[in-house]
Parts: C-alpha cells; structure tokens; sequence
C-alpha cells in the first residue's frame, strides 16, 4: 500500500522550519520530549520504548545502541530524515532490536557511495509504512548474526548507484544468517545496481511491485548472489528500457553457492517489458546447480521464463 497522493504532497513540500517546534521527539511511555533525536535516545539508553516523531523535515541522525526501540511518525509520511550518522546513515541500528514505521529518508549522500536511510548493524528490524527517496541506498546491513529482517508498505524510489564508487549501491542490500521478508512494498526510479540485493539463507518476497520503467542504469530486480531458499510470489516486474545488465529479472547464485537453493519457489509473478524495449531477459536465471521450484507466471513477450547459467 502506497502513501495517499496528498500525505505525499504534505511529506515532500513540508518546511525545514517545521523541526522547530518544541520537543519535536517525545518518549511514548513517559510523556518526555527531546530536542533531537540523540537525545530521546541517549535519555532512555537501555530501555525499550517508542519514539513518537512530530511532522517535520530534519537534517539529523541517530544512532541506537541499546534497547528495542521504536521509531514512530505521528502522521506516516510527514516526518522526513536527510542527515547521516558515522558517514552511513539516518538511523544506524545496533541494538537489540527496532521498528521504523511511518517515516521518510531522503536525499542521503555520503563519500563511499552508500549514504542510507536505514544501516541496520545489529538485531532484528522491521520497517513499515516508510519511504526511501532519492538517496545512494535505501537499507543496508550485514551480520552473521541470524536475525530476521521485515520490510511492508513501503516505497524504494531513486536509490542505487554504480557509477559514484567503484562498489555499487542498492535500494535494499541486505545480508545475514536469518531471513528476509518484503512485502506489499513498491520499488521504482532505480539509479542504478540491483532493486534487492539479499545474501541470506531464507527469503520471503511476496506482493510487490518493481517499476524498472523510469530506471536508469540498472540491474536485477532480485540478487540472490549467494543462494537461499524460500518465496518468490505475486510479484508485478516491468522491466525498463536503460538497463546497465539486462539478463535477468531474478538471478540465483551469480556469485557463489553459499546457501542452499533447492525448493525456492518461484510463481504466480507478473512479468513484462517496458515498450521500447528490445532484449529478451530471462524471468529467472539460476546459477546454483540445484533444481528450483518455478511455479507458473505470467510472462510477456520476449521475457523468457528460464535459463541456467554456469558459475
């Protein structure tokens, strides 16, 4: 579900002047309001609470280093993030856990290309009713940690990059010994590297759309470069015209067989290719040696379900 056309507006016109309201970040179970987000958080440090966060657009950032912590927009949408921590992110998560839900990250840049909203580090996360706008990448994190990571409702717009460093960045990016589960989330404007990038043993994909028709310079709409196992399903893919790697939609094992992939289940996908387009990719090319489950999708012309490929 996308955020309605005039929350949107509101989010995206709202004043820089709006974060000068008094105690802009206020800690749901107690009452108390902050200056800063840093603030509400060094305050409560060790504690699990939310923080409720007022309409405004703020060049800050924070970085949890304890507790379970909420991050809460108290109107989806109007709460809006453009600074990053550590050269990373606005929010970098170390901690024993956190959910973002309702608040918009844009227009992160930082120098090795990989300015985020979200730099997951340690713990699990759940991010909900979110946007991630015109920055070098949406969410980035990596642990061996198995920790479980959910995406819904939310929107990927204008993220990634190949051409800034020499590594590219992603609109989701994402590693760990745990899982991964996106759903009911949008994916559009890609600037470059792959839509979602996952290096984990179980994946959950379902529901989504990616929009590759305002792209530029883009790859997969799936990575799974080391493998994995578990869901893709429901899914609606247009493939757009100015592909930097135009192969393949979803692609398994390119890099190396890490993770098992036999039994992942691909079907009941949408899949097409933009007007103007003239290459013919493969639905989903697996590079794992092991027998995947395709399902039946539905496929336009010149998209052609299936191909193996050597490592």
């Amino acid at each position: 579900m996308r955020l309605a056309p005039l929350v949107l507006f509101l989010a995206l016109a709202a004043p820089a002047t709006s974060q000068q309201a008094s105690a802009p970040f206020t800690v749901q179970e107690t009452g108390e309001g902050y200056a800063t987000l840093d603030d509400a958080l060094s305050r409560n440090r060790g504690r699990d609470f939310t923080v409720l966060i007022a309409p405004g657009v703020y060049n800050e950032c924070a970085v949890q280093q304890a507790g379970r912590v909420t991050f809460k927009a108290i109107q989806p949408g109007t709460a809006i993030f453009e600074g990053a921590c550590e050269g990373k992110a606005a929010l970098v998560l170390r901690a024993g856990g956190a959910v973002v839900d309702g608040l918009v990250f844009r227009g992160i840049r930082v120098p090795d290309g990989n300015g985020a909203g979200i730099r997951i580090e340690i713990g699990d996360l759940v991010v909900k009713n979110s946007m991630f706008l015109d920055s070098q990448e949406g969410i980035l994190g990596a642990t061996e940690d198995p920790v479980n990571i959910t995406i819904d409702r939310s929107t990927f717009s204008g993220l990634g990059q190949c051409h800034e460093t020499e590594d590219c960045a992603h609109s989701i990016y994402l590693g760990n010994s745990g899982s991964v589960t996106i759903t009911n989330s949008r994916f559009e404007r890609g600037r470059g590297g792959h839509y979602v990038k996952l290096r984990v043993p179980r994946v959950s994909i379902t529901d989504n759309s990616f929009d590759d028709t305002g792209g530029d310079r883009t790859n997969y709409m799936i990575d799974l470069p080391e493998g994995g196992t578990g869901e893709i399903a429901r899914n609606t893919f247009v493939q757009g015209t100015r592909k930097e790697n135009w192969s393949g939609m979803i692609v398994v094992a390119a890099e190396q067989r890490k993770y098992r992939s036999a039994g992942l289940s691909v079907h009941d996908n949408v899949a097409r290719l933009a007007p103007g387009q003239e290459r013919s990719p493969a639905f989903l090319a697996n590079v794992s040696g092991e027998r995947l489950a395709l399902g039946t999708n539905k496929l336009g012309a010149g998209v052609r379900p299936y191909e193996t490929r050597q490592p």
